[in-house]
This record gives C-alpha cells, sequence and structure tokens, in this order.
C-alpha cells in the first residue's frame, strides 16, 4: 500500500470507533478473533490502568475521553510543569490532552492535533463538559503539524508515530516545533522482529498499531537525524500481555513491543 492508503484505513479506522461504530482498542477488526471481545464487554478504564494511568487520571477527564487506544502513559514521562505548551500526536478524544491541560495549568496550553474529523468533533465536545479553557484541538497530520516554530515545551504521544506511514517527517516536524531545550515524550509500539509474510499481509495491521512499528535502531537513528539530543528509547516487556489482548489468535506479542521514547531538543 501507499502512504495515502495506509492513512486513509487508519482515519476510516479511528473516525469509526469515534463514532461507537468500530471496537476501541488498537487492534485489526479482521483479524481471527478480533481484538479484546465485544466492546461491551471490556472494561476501557481498566485497560487503562494496566497502560500506568491511576483512578485520579481516569475521574479528571470524565466519560468519552478515553477509549482504550493507548499503549502507555507518555504523562509519566513528561514531567509536564505548570506553564508549559503541550502538543499531542494524534490527540484522540482528548485523553491525555486533557491531562495534560491539568498538569500545565491555566498559565500553560495544551494543543491536540488529530486527522481525524470525527475525532476531532469528539475532542472539542469533551473540552466543554471539561470547561478547560487552556486545551484546543487542531486538524491535522502529524507529519506537518499545524503548530509554529518553537511553540512547544514537550510533545507527547500515545501509541500514534507508529501509524505516519513517514515516520522521519513526523520527527522532523516535531522538532520544528520544540523550542530549543523542548523534549518528546512518547509511549508507542516498536518492532521486535518482521512480520511473517502472513501477518504483513494484514491490511488491517496497519490501523492496529502493529504493521506500522518501526525498530529501536530506526527510530533512534531517525531522532539523531531530526537534530534530538539525549535520545532514550526503552522497550517495556511487560506490555506482552496487553498486546496479546490486542488480537489473541495472531501471537503479534512475538513481534512488537511497547515503549517509551524520549529525547531533547538542544
Amino acid at each position: 500500500m501507499n502512504p495515502e492508503q495506509i492513512k486513509e484505513i487508519v482515519r476510516n479506522r479511528y473516525g469509526a470507533i469515534a463514532q461507537g461504530a468500530a471496537s476501541s482498542c488498537c487492534a485489526p477488526t479482521a483479524a481471527p478473533s478480533s481484538c479484546c471481545g465485544n466492546t461491551a464487554e471490556r472494561d476501557i478504564d481498566d485497560l487503562a490502568r494496566r497502560m500506568g494511568y491511576a483512578d485520579a487520571d481516569l475521574n479528571a477527564v470524565g466519560d468519552g475521553a478515553n477509549l482504550g487506544l493507548g499503549c502507555g502513559n507518555p504523562q509519566a514521562i513528561a514531567a509536564m510543569q505548570p506553564g508549559e505548551v503541550v502538543v499531542d500526536l494524534g490527540s484522540g478524544a482528548g485523553f491525555d490532552c486533557f491531562l495534560a491541560a491539568r498538569q500545565v495549568g491555566p498559565t500553560g496550553r495544551a494543543i491536540g492535533v488529530d486527522m481525524t474529523h470525527e475525532m476531532l468533533k469528539k475532542a472539542r465536545e469533551n473540552t466543554v463538559k471539561l470547561g478547560l479553557a487552556n486545551v484546543e484541538f487542531r486538524l491535522g497530520e502529524i507529519e506537518h503539524l499545524p503548530v509554529a516554530d518553537a511553540t512547544a515545551d514537550v510533545i507527547i504521544s500515545n501509541c500514534v508515530i507508529n501509524l505516519a506511514p513517514d515516520k522521519p517527517a513526523v520527527l522532523r516536524d516535531a522538532f520544528r516545533v520544540l523550542k530549543s531545550g523542548g523534549r518528546i515524550a512518547v509511549s508507542d509500539i516498536v518492532m521486535l522482529k518482521p512480520l511473517t509474510p502472513e501477518l504483513a499481509a494484514v491490511k488491517e495491521l496497519y490501523s492496529g498499531c502493529v504493521a506500522g512499528a518501526a525498530t529501536v535502531a530506526d527510530l533512534s537513528r531517525w531522532l539523531a537525524e531530526a537534530g534530538f539530543s539525549d535520545i532514550r528509547i526503552d522497550p517495556k516487556p511487560e506490555s506482552r500481555d496487553l498486546i496479546r489482548d490486542w488480537a489473541p489468535d495472531l501471537g503479534i506479542e512475538d513481534y512488537v513491543t511497547s515503549a517509551t521514547i524520549e529525547a531533547k531538543k538542544p
């Protein structure tokens, strides 16, 4: 598939999730024994707890923001401070963006960027419900962020960069948007070994946060080429059970794992 075809698959998948027409989890819809069972049987708050979020986080965002789509908790590594500007790549219904907005406080700002109209609509509705004045959501692709140069103190993202066909472009634009001394704090999926030809042929794995994953070596190289320093990528072996639940019959936990990705702009 070419990049536009991949983007269309991802856009359609997450648009359907935002509208409640697809299972709210990061896994293929067409896979055997499709992910996580029936949506009504799943506890997305429990999924968030497994990713490292606390009950206080879940209570702070209310209903409708947590769709169970992440693979970790970038909040835990971002060390956000009052007054900072945060940009969330692939902000979805606003879960991480709302938590960031509360951490940076009224003198700070959180900007969510998403390419899916349905997700933006949901995030903006959630913003009104929460009454947050220091958060906004913008339509755009993370390869071409609708954010001015040197705007952000920190960039966060949760299981989204793997979905982008051109990951080096994502990292270059993140570097552009960051202030000098700014940082990225990302939870994402990394590739442990190449997929089998059979798995690689399942197009839904591109929207399932699997087929588009990059290796630690490639991500490290792309970050360095973009200009980042202090690069640290830590795979999380404990995510194996979580990833297995995405598509129980496919064995994808043997090929990918969650990881935290950190780097700084000099």
